[in-house]
């Protein structure tokens, strides 16, 4: 469903534009992606709304057929990017698994400041953006992606998160529609 209004009560989660992430190849330009996710981030903090800045530092326990990253992580690699800026006023949350509200108080914080719909943006479309977008959904947030803010390491999963899952949780459009929103709101 294309983005239709944003609440009053809106935070933006950015997921896993980290050092160590960001330097993998991808399917869009990640500096596009880090761009938009950075005009992003400044039109939520002009408007004082929550701006939460996800890492990651380990992976799910469970075996899984395809092969993925385990063990220990290089020097800086679950840093955040300079380019996010990072303020006081940021909630930060480094989580162990794809979903950003798992085993992390993200939810707490959200529903502390009466969060009632939530932006995700980063890297990767079908992993943690995703599973943060599905658990988000679940626990009773409308859900907005912005999509030029978003990226995969595999051009199908992102197409198929994209046209397939994400209709079916939340809306979806643009940077400059959710930044258009956010100034009509205000």
């Amino acid at each position: 469903m294309p983005l239709t209004t944003l609440d009053k009560h809106t935070a933006l989660i950015v997921i896993d534009l980290q050092k160590g992430i960001v330097g993998l190849p991808t399917a869009h330009p990640i500096d596009d992606v880090i761009g938009n996710a950075g005009r992003l981030i400044e039109a939520f903090r002009r408007h004082d709304l929550p701006v939460v800045l996800v890492n990651v530092t380990g992976v799910s326990p469970g075996r899984v057929e395809q092969s993925r990253l385990r063990g220990e992580f290089p020097a800086g690699w679950a840093d955040l990017i300079p380019q996010l800026n990072p303020q006081p006023q940021d909630h930060l949350v480094t989580k162990q698994t794809r979903s950003a509200f798992t085993g992390t108080d993200l939810d707490a914080y959200l529903k502390q400041r009466g969060v009632t719909q939530v932006v995700v943006v980063g890297v990767a479309t079908s992993s943690g953006v995703e599973s943060t977008a599905r658990h988000a959904y679940e626990n009773g947030f409308n859900v907005t992606l912005a999509v030029d803010a978003m990226t995969d390491m595999s051009l199908d999963h992102h197409t198929h998160s994209i046209t397939q899952i994400f209709p079916r949780i939340a809306e979806t459009g643009t940077t400059q529609d959710v930044i258009d929103r956010l100034e009509r709101s205000a």
